[in-house]
This record gives structure tokens, sequence and C-alpha cells, in this order.
């Protein structure tokens, strides 16, 4: 008989906090992710919350079904059709009845339940399972507002993600993109948000001006977005929180929106003075700018590695659009990209290891990674238009949007393996994702 969850999980004195359960296992379910393999989905069963009547008991429902599309949209776990479970959510709170799970394959279970408090909030508890094993491979609690539910929906999901796969999870995440309507010759283009699943979606901007390309600052509280403002192109930091923004600049000459350093104290971009287009970093807190590439060629897309010691930038000095990596400040460029075409838009993933590209060849348009030196290419996507990559936090699926010849335009996800690509719902038309760190405890 198992005793009673409150024995492996504390609870948290603060919104949104979690506790690990150490537990250790010999043979518990695994899944390696192998860029280029497509992987076999684990089944896993993700029974209904237990959470009584009422409201509870509905949210109940609902957070298993968060958590459950949330995996399956990794292409790495293959939920359970409910229907098929033996053992029902009540009797799972003395502990899960191992052969019934057994008998219907899944080899990993995640169960929990949900209690209202006196003090508005609610509490969450859940426990992933190894169903052949017979043990607990991990365990949370969360004390939350009510009206965050789906974050914690998330943050379990992405605790099942890490403990499975030995890789972070991405699901409490947000998504900032440019939402698009109206005819091509007059796009109205607005600043919108969303969770990385679609819900919560709401405008940042009117649509009274133009908006592109915003990306996250290190901390996701702050965007940094291009816009223009009486015909000149004008740098924004926008809080989301707060919903305040203020101008970092009037910029005539940018030829391509600004991206934060991982330290968040500066923002590179690159502009177009006397005929030649650099690449300059700007000091957020003096407005400071210095240019660190002077060359004939047209310099632009820069990208910081993590660690800021390195950019990745695109550039034409050879002759044809390629991709370049120097030093932060500008010392040692060298061309990693070498295959045909034109490359662009280089983005460092936020582990290090790959940076994703765009690449138009022979008529079509692809998204691709390689590592740091030019190795290891490989092209995950293809498309009419396709363009506008973006990393999830844990640097193994990226984001980016598609234009079909009806000038339909929508965005997408792949993960590293090329296997798993879907569309990201929105309301309208969308471009120019960018996806925020991990939302943390805020």
């Amino acid at each position: 008989m198992m005793q009673s969850l409150k024995y492996f999980v504390r609870a948290a004195a603060v919104s949104l906090a979690l506790v690990a359960v150490p537990l250790t296992a010999s043979a518990e379910p695994t899944i390696i992710i192998k860029p280029g393999a497509k992987p076999e989905p684990m089944p896993i069963a993700i029974p209904d919350f237990f959470g009584g009547s009422g409201n509870d008991g509905q949210m109940a429902r609902d957070l298993a079904a968060v958590i459950s599309a949330d995996l399956e949209r990794s292409g790495l776990f293959a939920p359970i059709d409910k229907k098929a479970f033996i053992q029902d959510s009540a009797s799972l709170q003395q502990g899960p009845r191992f052969q019934d799970w057994k008998l219907i394959n899944a080899q990993a279970l995640v169960a929990g339940n949900v209690t209202s408090q006196a003090n508005g909030q609610v509490s969450v508890q859940f426990r992933l399972w190894d169903v052949y094993g017979e043990q607990q491979m991990t365990g949370f609690q969360y004390n939350s507002a009510t009206n965050n539910w789906r974050r914690v929906a998330h943050k379990i999901a992405d605790e099942v993600y890490k403990r499975i796969t030995g890789e972070e999870g991405y699901f409490d995440t947000r998504i900032v993109y440019v939402s698009e309507t109206g005819p091509k010759s007059k796009r109205v283009k607005r600043l919108a948000i969303m969770d990385q699943d679609g819900e919560n979606h709401k405008n940042l901007t009117d649509g009274g001006v133009l908006v592109l390309t915003p990306r996250f600052s290190p901390a996701a509280q702050d965007i940094t977005y291009m816009s223009y403002y009486g015909n000149k192109p004008r740098v924004y930091l926008f809080n989301i929180d707060s919903g305040q923004q203020e101008v970092l600049g009037d910029f005539p000459g940018m030829t391509f929106a600004p991206r934060f350093s991982p330290d968040g104290s500066k923002v590179i971009m690159s502009m177009a003075q006397a005929g030649n287009t650099d690449i300059y970093v700007m000091d957020i807190r003096t407005r400071r700018t210095q240019r660190i590439t002077n060359t004939p060629g047209i310099d632009t897309g820069p990208s910081y590695a993590p660690d800021g010691s390195q950019i990745t930038f695109e550039s034409d000095r050879g002759g044809s659009q390629q991709i370049y990596v120097m030093g932060a400040d500008g010392s040692g460029p060298r061309r990693i990209s070498k295959g045909q075409g034109r490359y662009g838009t280089p983005v460092w993933s936020p582990r290090g290891d790959l940076i994703a590209f765009t690449r138009q060849y022979q008529g079509s348009f692809y998204i691709g990674v390689m590592r740091p030196d030019g190795s290891g290419e490989r092209m995950l996507s293809q498309g009419w238009l396709i363009e506008g990559p973006t990393w999830a936090p844990n640097g193994r699926v990226l984001a980016y949007f598609k234009q079909e010849p009806s000038g339909k335009t929508q965005l997408h996800s792949i993960d590293l393996t090329g296997f798993n690509e879907r569309v990201m719902k929105t309301p309208l038309d969308g471009s120019d994702p960018a996806w925020s760190p991990l939302l943390g405890n805020q």
C-alpha cells in the first residue's frame, strides 16, 4: 500500500514554487533524442487528476488534458486513450495497480490530485510512475492562484519531459509574434503573444503602426521590436507585465531588428551608414552604440552565442549571402556555411551546440541547423517561403513561419529529429515568432 502523497511531496510556500522529490530507480523508461532519427513515441498513461466534484473536478480533468496535449505535441510521447484505463483516478490516490497499467502497455503513468485552499489558491500534486519498474520517478506540489492552472499543467509536462528524456522541457513558455491580417498590399501587423500551445492569446499593439521582428529579453519580461514612426525605423522596449514601452532609439539606417545580449545589457543590430551596412552593439543603459564590423559587404542578422563570447551573422562580403561567426568584439570573422545557395537569419541555440538558419536553394526555402564550425548541416523543413527560426529554451525545438503561394502565413514548430513538424495555432496569420525563455516562478 502506498503512503499518502503528502509524505513524498512538500508544499511550497510561494506561488508556483516547486520542490523535487529525490528517488532513484534502476530501470526507468527513457527516451533518447537522436537528431535525424525518428523516435518511437513512448506509451504514457495520463488519467484525469482526482479532484472530487465542482470546480476542482473540472480543473482536474483540464490539467490532465493539457499535460497530455503538451507531451503528445512533442512527438516523443503517445498518450494512451483514457477508455483503455482499468484503474480510476480515485483509487490511484492509494497507489497504482501496476498490473492494470502493464496490461495496456503504459510505460509511464502520471497521476495527481487537485485541492482548493482556504486562501483562494489551489494545490496540485502529481507523481510520475515507472510502470514496469513499479516505482515513483518524481513528484511535485504546486500552490498557485486558480487562474494559473494552465501554467501548472505546463510545468508538470516539463517535469515529465525532463525526467524521461534528460532534456529540459519547453512547455511553460510563451511565443511573441506578428499577427497579420488584410490584403497583401495593405497588411495590418500587430504584436501578439500567447502560450506555446496557442492559449491565452492577446494582442500587445493595436495595428496602428507596422511592427516587425519582436525578440524576448533573457528574463522573458521584456520584448524589443522594431516599428516605423514617421516612416523611420524605431526600436522599442516593451514590458509584458505592465504594458509600458519605451523608445530605445530612432535608427533611420536600420536594416535588421535588434536582439538582446545573453545578459540583457545590450542589443545587437545592423544599420546602414553612408551606404554601408554593418553590425552595431548598443548599451541599453547608456544608449551608446559601437560598430563592430566594417566591410564593403552587407553584414546583418546578428545573434549572440549563449555565453556572449561570439556572434553569428549573415554577410555577402564573399560575393553571396552566407553565414559567418566572429568574436563578440568583431574579431576573427570566418564563414561557416559551405553548401550551395544563399544562407541567412542565423540564430544560436540556447545550448550553444547549433546554429539555426534559413537557406534558399533552387527555388525553395529551408530551415536547417549546423554546428558553430559549419559541420553537421541538416535541413529540417522545406517550403515555398519559410523564414524566421527561433529556438525553444531547451535548444531542441524550433519555431518559424511558412507562407503559402496563396499568401496564407502560419507559425510552425519542428524538433531536431526533423520528423515532428506542427502548425502552431493562431487566430490570424502569423509571422516573425520569438520563443521566450522558461517562465520559472514568474
